[in-house]
């Protein structure tokens, strides 16, 4: 048996009653809601002022209801009416980030996955911490600009879609950085980036086991940033700055990958010591997450980072993806889910799964 996250007088307005799911209106929102439509469970979608028109485009996507508020700020007043709906939030990038990891952490309103991690996730030097001392190979990092010795990139806290990182192919270059908040600076690595999407199910008996639970590998992406190109980082940033451009990391969409099938074993073992740490610092994740890393050219993958939720790759795969296929044919993350919340209240382990 796993380690019980959520209290019964959470869950308590979920007895006897098919989970509602729900989530903000962006991001992966389409794809968790086809989701849980395609596993009879009941859909809320959270509009910020009115609901998207676009949503009419996509009939089994589209959630079953609105409630609508002015910022997501507004989201905990909506608890009374969430909870008397039998709602289960579904935590995502645009969700955490623009509410703001404290405030999610505290919505009086059961959640899929376990929230504790939030705060792991959202300092990145606590972050740092977990996935090193998971032994698991990242960037080096450096606390003062006098230590840079080559390429770095500067990150900002929290999920921001790559939004204000800085990139410096040395640390005369850093000088022109103007930070606007926490951040960090680590080693930029030469190789080939992979956003690799996991799911970790603490209910499961079989696949590959971790910990009390299974780990399963649902997809993998690469992704587009606004104006700066992957191949000429480095050399075009210095002469779009000259040009009067800044250049951006935001991400503007996602492109499909799939990784040698030799390379396969090492990222498993990555993700897999990743969750057992996980479980020994705050109790485990739950549900989807991404590990996000450089495969070097000597076939070292080197992480940078971790996303604790659905990420936003994931959409790629609505239909399946490649990995997914081979576990069942058609499974997109937001359908496993919800498979993992219909799962949980068969067995009577929701708490398991909820926090």
């Amino acid at each position: 048996m796993g380690i019980p996250l959520a209290s019964a007088a959470r869950l308590a307005p979920l007895e006897g009653r098919a989970p509602t799911v729900t989530t903000v209106c962006s991001h992966s929102s389409l794809q968790i809601f086809h989701g849980a439509r395609a596993e009879g469970l009941p859909t809320i979608g959270i509009a910020v002022g009115r609901p998207p028109r676009f949503y009419d485009a996509f009939p089994r996507g589209r959630p079953d209801r609105f409630l609508t508020v002015d910022h997501v700020s507004g989201v905990p007043a909506l608890a009374d009416r969430l909870r008397e709906a039998g709602a289960v939030i579904v935590p995502h990038g645009s969700f955490v980030e623009y509410l703001g990891a404290e405030a999610f952490a505290k919505l009086e309103v059961p959640v899929f996955g376990n929230r504790a991690v939030l705060a792991w996730e959202s300092d990145r030097r606590k972050e740092r911490e977990w996935l090193e001392s998971a032994g698991v190979e990242m960037p080096a990092r450096y606390e003062e600009a006098s230590q840079v010795d080559g390429p770095v990139i500067v990150k900002y806290y929290g999920a921001k879609g790559g939004k204000g990182f800085y990139l410096a192919k040395n640390r005369e270059a850093l000088a022109d950085f103007r930070p606007t908040g926490p951040y960090v600076i680590q080693e930029y690595v030469l190789g080939t980036r992979y956003y690799v999407h996991f799911f970790y199910s603490p209910i499961s008996d079989r696949g590959y086991r971790v910990g009390h639970g299974s780990l399963e590998l649902l997809g993998m992406d690469r992704r587009d940033e606004a104006n700066i190109d992957e191949l000429y980082k480095l050399g075009a940033q210095e002469e779009l700055l000259r040009a009067g451009i800044r250049p951006t990391f935001v991400v503007t969409g996602n492109v499909p990958v799939v990784l040698r099938e030799s390379l396969l074993e090492k990222t498993f073992e990555v993700a897999a010591r990743i969750v057992e740490r996980s479980i020994e610092l705050f109790g485990g994740m739950v549900g989807p997450f991404c590990v996000e890393g450089i495969m070097t050219e000597d076939l070292r993958f080197k992480v940078f980072e971790i996303s604790t939720r659905i990420v936003a790759g994931t959409n790629l795969y609505i239909s399946g993806s490649p990995y997914s296929d081979l576990v069942e044919p058609g499974l997109s993350t937001g359908r496993r889910i919800a498979q993992e919340i219909v799962r949980a209240q068969a067995q009577g382990r929701l708490s398991e799964v909820l926090s």
